[in-house]
């Protein structure tokens, strides 16, 4: 979960590529097509091809990622395809597919699930910079299929970000899944029914979702092969919530905003802005458009100038709504048995995930009978932040795991 204060363009959706606008939200959504249409492919288009794996090697370390593991050149695709909104309405998505460039013909399938975002063109299929196609890049050219979603409402799917939604997140990544899986054959590929899951900070719990989902029989092909989440936040409101507003701006202000807007459209937490919000213009901030440096500029630096009373006795002590959308985000490792091998991967200097994150869903994983070990990847600092650093080690420490399954 780290908001990047980098400087992006602010790119609408229809001039975000061509053909975007034919892909327009209304039309879609207006549809009633049945089950069966998730995850059917509504456009592709080629993005880059890293011929070599000394080309996949370069893009790698220009971006502050691992190179251990790269073995093969890498094709790069974005998808767009048919999914469901948080409410079940049909609406499309994007996503990124990385596929090496030799290996086997059937591939095993590795989702990777992002961290936050707050302009869409940031998501991996847009690839605005190597950071956002990383991950896909590193398992891609480890000899897996990496399979990436944009999540709701980013890279070209329409409407605002339901961010930290996990239904959501995981409808988008199941469906991507099938994407891939009917768009594999037209590379000369197939994937294999096993999906070896992962993602970092908000795609952490993303992943859990996942791999809840699949081990659970959602899809009648993909199964769960493995979980290996990335400083995921699987305890919100009694790990995150309670130091929100220790964290450095505009992280802290950022991350608190981003949180209660999106969960005031989908759940209906506050009235007006002015109930929770001290500042005015909170809510287009969370358009996907705006980016990081707009954040820094708006927000006060700190919780105190940022809400009102109400705004802060909800982040002290969640009631109605809130707290029952919290108890969804946060039971991502309860009340299911993974029948394959997990791994909870953090580093211990985390400025953002605090230990109990992980002990948490551990000991969750334990009540049903799973061990689920907890490792340690080092305290790498990337750009003033060992929370991204994590993203940079836990990615090389899980391919390396799962080359070895």
């Amino acid at each position: 979960m780290t908001i990047r204060t980098r400087t992006t363009a602010a790119v609408a959706v229809g001039a975000l590529a061509a053909g975007a606008v034919a892909i327009a939200a209304p039309a879609v959504a207006e549809d009633k097509q049945p089950d069966g249409e998730r995850g059917r492919i509504v456009a592709v288009q080629p993005l880059r091809t890293l011929t070599t794996k000394q080309d996949v090697a370069r893009e790698l370390a220009a971006a502050g990622f691992k190179t251990g593991e790269v073995r093969y050149g890498v094709d790069t695709y974005q998808l767009v395809y048919r999914t469901v909104d948080p409410a079940g309405r049909p609406t499309v998505a994007s996503g990124l597919v990385a596929l090496p460039r030799g290996g086997a013909r059937e591939l095993r399938t590795v989702s990777y699930t992002h961290g936050t975002e707050i302009n869409r063109t940031d998501a991996p299929s847009m690839w605005r910079d190597g950071w956002a196609v990383g991950p896909a890049l590193t398992y891609a050219s480890a000899g897996f299929a990496a399979v990436a979603p944009d999540y709701l409402g980013m890279g070209l799917g329409p409407g605002p970000h339901p961010y930290l939604d996990v239904p959501s997140e995981t409808t988008a990544a199941l469906d991507l899944l099938r994407a891939a899986r009917e768009f594999a054959p037209r590379t000369g590929h197939k994937l294999d029914r096993k999906v070896l899951v992962t993602g970092f900070s908000q795609g952490g719990t993303a992943a859990t979702g996942l791999a809840r989902a699949l081990a659970g029989g959602t899809d009648e092909w993909f199964r769960l092969g493995a979980l290996s989440p990335i400083a995921g936040a699987y305890d919100a409101r009694r790990e995150l919530l309670p130091i929100i507003g220790d964290l450095e701006p505009p992280i802290n202000t950022g991350y608190t905003a981003y949180l209660l807007v999106s969960w005031n459209r989908l759940h209906h937490i506050y009235d007006q802005p002015s109930d929770v919000f001290e500042v005015d213009g909170i809510e287009q901030l969370f358009d996907g458009v705006h980016a990081g440096p707009d954040l820094a500029d708006k927000l006060p630096p700190t919780l105190d100038l940022l809400l009102t009373d109400e705004g802060e006795a909800l982040i002290d002590n969640p009631t109605g709504p809130f707290a029952a959308a919290l108890a969804v985000h946060d039971a991502t490792c309860t009340g299911w048995t993974p029948r394959a091998p997990v791994r909870l991967v953090v580093s211990g200097g985390d400025e953002q995930i605090r230990p109990g994150h992980t002990t948490t869903c551990q000991a969750a994983f334990a009540a049903r009978g799973v061990r689920a070990s907890i490792v340690d990847a080092g305290d790498l600092v990337f750009n003033g932040s060992t929370h991204l650093g994590a993203n940079i080690m836990g990615t090389a420490d899980t391919a390396r795991w799962f080359r070895t399954l």
